[in-house]
């Protein structure tokens, strides 16, 4: 008997209309979006409504069997929790520490006395650099919310310094929260972590030579980059030096952090050696000289203060390299696998939604590097308690999601209702190149998170892209980056960017504030595409 007989075979086209079809696969799709845009529903509660209605369409449109679909919702729970839930979780754990002890804010304080007073390398330094880092850890909206303020404190008008702080985290986000958005994707499509990382990161590489240029033209005109370019170019490439690498070779858990380091690195080696002839505030007004040199000002923070903040992060990145690298079995061992199969109407075959239980998945290196950074930092006991109260806070309701948005991409998968939908996208050709960055930014623009769009559009991306003999890897890849893009136009992530301003509850405001530039960068990603897709073929395959 054959391996596959028995076994639920998908329906490509249940309403004999490709028109139809791909309408009723967009159902969930669009439900999820309207609550969470329009409706203003919190994320978990439209995500557990959204994968009801996935299931119950599965079931009636799609012929999916109810135990296969339970079981497809399971192990998309399962893989929401452990894979996604665990490293995001321990990521905050990690940065409350440093925030709980004054281990962070030292060394945020000593950052801002190494810049000098013109607003260009401060914004460099503090919204590029630090930004990076501060998304490289956790995500979801952070890095707004601690360098806006002090860009406000610094002189920058708050509506422009919250459109600073979100531009400048535009190219991070992929590689936000220790790696977790590339970590859905592959769940979801298959693709094995490390091609992704890698594919993503040179496309990452290609976006972030743009915005430095863009933040150094939103806090003083075009007159500040006049002398200001050395800024711009260090920022950029700095970045991408570090970031590149470790995406290729590493995995997606640090591009960012080793990214923003090597970053704050080259921007300090530049200022020991050259600083603009001419001083510029907010708005590009010249500065008096006297308030110029950093030596001309008390420093607030020791070197050694800085050093205690700047050694959990190098922890970080020893641990979590030395686990998770190519060279480390740690991740390979898996126990436990739960899975459901369908015969896929697209291609034939056996087609496996799947939880693998893994005890060394990267969440567990993260947590390995908080222990040994409690032995360096060595917080109070009643620490501990600040730190994971805190902690639960800021995540009950994202941890809510991670399981109910994966179990509902998991039944999506298996239904059949992802290919039907990949089917009726594949009519627009070549074309779509053009429109796979554009639906991950639609999707993050709506949902708020690049993780939920890399759950629910991921194995459509991939499957249209094969239908049309794409690039293995370019269409899930422009999927995140697109998200990443869409970052400063989502009510969510504005609302978590806004908290430490004036502009709480008047998102709307800061999303109309950045509109303008955040689509000049979708452009700039729709040419990014094309490049690859036309010159270089062979980076995505």
């Amino acid at each position: 008997m054959s391996a596959t007989s028995g076994l639920f075979q998908q329906i490509l086209n249940p309403l004999h209309s490709t028109f139809g079809s791909t309408l009723a696969a967009l159902v969930p799709i669009v439900l999820l979006l309207f609550m969470l845009a329009a409706l203003r529903l919190a994320a978990w509660k439209a995500v557990i409504i959204g994968a009801v209605v996935t299931i119950l369409l599965g079931m009636t449109v799609w012929s999916a069997p109810l135990g296969g679909s339970l079981k497809a919702w399971l192990a998309g729970a399962g893989t929401g929790i452990w894979a996604i839930d665990w490293i995001t979780f321990w990521g905050v754990v990690f940065y409350n520490t440093l925030v709980a002890t004054g281990a962070f804010d030292a060394f945020k304080t000593w950052l801002v006395d190494q810049a000098t007073s013109d607003i260009r390398v401060q914004t460099i330094l503090l919204a590029w650099s630090l930004g990076a880092l501060l998304e490289g850890l956790v995500g979801f909206g952070y890095p707004w919310a601690v360098v806006t303020p002090i860009l406000i404190g610094l002189g920058v008008v708050e509506l422009d310094a919250i459109r600073v702080a979100a531009i400048a985290n535009n190219a991070p986000v992929s590689f936000g929260a220790l790696g977790v958005p590339i970590i859905a994707l592959s769940s979801v499509t298959g693709i094995p972590l490390m091609h992704l990382s890698a594919s993503i990161g040179k496309i990452v590489a290609v976006l972030a030579l743009a915005p430095p240029w863009i933040l150094i033209l939103l806090v003083t005109g075009r007159k500040g980059i006049k002398e200001g370019w050395p800024l711009a170019v260090v920022g950029s490439l700095s970045y991408i030096a570090g970031q590149y690498p470790t995406s290729q070779f590493l995995g997606p858990y640090l591009p960012d952090v080793i990214g923003s380091i090597v970053s704050f690195a080259a921007l300090l080696v530049l200022l020991r050696f050259w600083r603009p002839k001419t001083m510029l505030g907010y708005g590009g007004v010249p500065l008096p000289k006297l308030a110029t040199p950093r030596g001309e000002r008390a420093s607030t923070a020791s070197p050694g203060a800085a050093f205690r903040g700047f050694v959990p992060f190098l922890i970080l990145l020893v641990v979590v390299v030395a686990w998770t690298g190519p060279w480390s079995s740690i991740p390979k061992y898996v126990p436990f696998k739960f899975a459901t199969d369908a015969i896929s109407s697209l291609s034939h075959k056996k087609a496996e939604v799947a939880f693998e239980f893994v005890p060394g998945i990267g969440g567990t290196s993260i947590m390995a590097a908080w222990i040994v950074t409690l032995a360096f930092l060595r917080p109070k006991a009643s620490q501990f308690g600040q730190i994971f109260s805190r902690t639960f806070s800021q995540m009950w309701g994202a941890l809510l999601v991670g399981p109910f948005i994966f179990g509902l991409a998991d039944v999506f998968n298996y239904s059949g209702m992802a290919n039907s939908l990949a089917f009726g996208f594949s009519k627009l050709g070549t074309a779509f190149i053009l429109v796979s960055a554009i639906l991950g930014f639609i999707g993050v623009a709506l949902s708020g998170s690049n993780t939920a769009t890399n759950a629910i559009f991921g194995s459509f991306q991939l499957s249209v892209g094969r239908l049309l003999h794409f690039p293995m890897l370019l269409t899930p890849s422009l999927n995140s980056v697109g998200a990443e893009v869409g970052k400063p136009i989502a009510p969510q992530t504005a609302s978590v960017g806004v908290s430490t301003s004036g502009f709480v509850r008047r998102e709307g405001d800061v999303i109309r504030h950045n509109f303008g530039w955040t689509i000049a960068i979708l452009v700039y990603l729709v040419l990014i595409a094309l490049f690859y897709y036309l010159l270089l073929p062979g980076a995505m395959s």
